[in-house]
């Protein structure tokens, strides 16, 4: 067996399968056609397989009888990819239809089959479960009389409190480098004087911890002014703004899935129309004249002339 989604294909509307099935075609035909119709959905159909599965012929057999069976309207061989993004790749399908079709039929189909692929719609993932929470149902207590109005106290008054500042992610990284080379200590005033500076590092797209590597990075062994050394390094080493990526609309069409008729015989690929038969145009004119053409016998008898002449200068002397 194929694996899933990969193999053979049944076409729709087929007719009954009968004892006649097949009836009009050669035996080796019919018996390779009796073989693939009762093969389930997704079979594998390479010729190396079929040839391990049918022991009475080889792979060249097999494959001589795919084409005539391919001839005869019975089955086409496609590629299509499947998948997204790094993730796609070409797969090799084999449709079957028990009922002979002609060119045109194949060619709807196939077209049909393909805009259905293009244009299926993306299922939405299935809404996580959220299972229901089990809370004792509160009890209602019961009403109690209604104290007696008393004077409140007198509350203490309440100092309002002041929510500490949030600090930047550039005013922090100045304030870090302290802690991790004590030479580079900087106070409150030398972050928030330095803040505007390191902020323009990170709108240019640079992150804290490539901030922090560049102004850290080939220190002196005594620094008198780190507050100096650090507006240096910040000024002369500022990133070059690159330009921004432009963002992908959510709303750009999935890209189309292509699907490809293959020759029968050689596996060359193309659109439906131009491989009547399931055969390319070389292949299709080899099948219609009956096999490679036979040789003049005036050639026949001038390379066995030349066969002969080669022998008698090979005969010692």
């Amino acid at each position: 067996m194929a694996k899933t989604g990969y193999g053979k294909r049944s076409a729709p509307g087929q007719q009954p399968r009968t004892r006649d099935d097949f009836a009009l075609l050669p035996t080796r035909e019919r018996y390779v056609a009796g073989f693939v119709d009762h093969l389930p959905d997704g079979a594998a159909m390479s010729v190396k397989q079929l040839a391990k599965q049918l022991p009475l012929y080889g792979q060249q057999a097999i494959s001589t009888a795919l084409k005539a069976l391919s001839v005869a309207g019975h089955l086409r061989r496609v590629r299509c990819s499947v998948g997204a993004g790094d993730e796609s790749r070409w797969v090799f399908r084999t449709f079957w239809s028990r009922t002979a079709r002609d060119n045109e039929w194949w060619a709807t189909y196939l077209a049909t089959e393909n805009a259905s692929r293009t244009t299926a719609p993306v299922k939405p993932p299935a809404p996580t479960a959220v299972p229901q929470q089990r809370t004792a149902p509160e009890a209602t207590p019961d009403p109690a009389p209604a104290p007696a109005p008393a004077t409140p106290p007198t509350a203490p008054p309440t100092v309002p409190t002041t929510p500490p500042a949030a600090f930047s992610a550039a005013y922090l990284a100045l304030a870090r480098l302290g802690r991790n080379d004590h030479r580079l200590g900087l106070s409150a005033d030398d972050c928030t004087t330095l803040e505007p500076l390191a902020a323009q590092w990170l709108d240019r797209g640079v992150t804290t911890d490539y901030l922090t590597s560049t102004l850290t990075a080939g220190l002196p062994t005594q620094i008198d002014s780190p507050t100096g050394l650090l507006r240096r390094r910040l000024i002369d080493k500022l990133p070059p703004r690159l330009p921004a990526t432009p963002s992908t609309p959510t709303d750009t069409p999935a890209p189309t899935r292509r699907l490809l008729v293959e020759c029968t015989d050689c596996g060359r690929p193309g659109p439906p129309e131009a491989l009547p038969d399931g055969l390319c145009r070389p292949c299709h004119t080899t099948h219609s004249a009956g096999g490679p053409p036979s040789p003049d016998p005036t050639q026949i008898a001038a390379v066995k002339a030349h066969m002969a002449n080669l022998r008698d200068l090979l005969k010692p002397v």
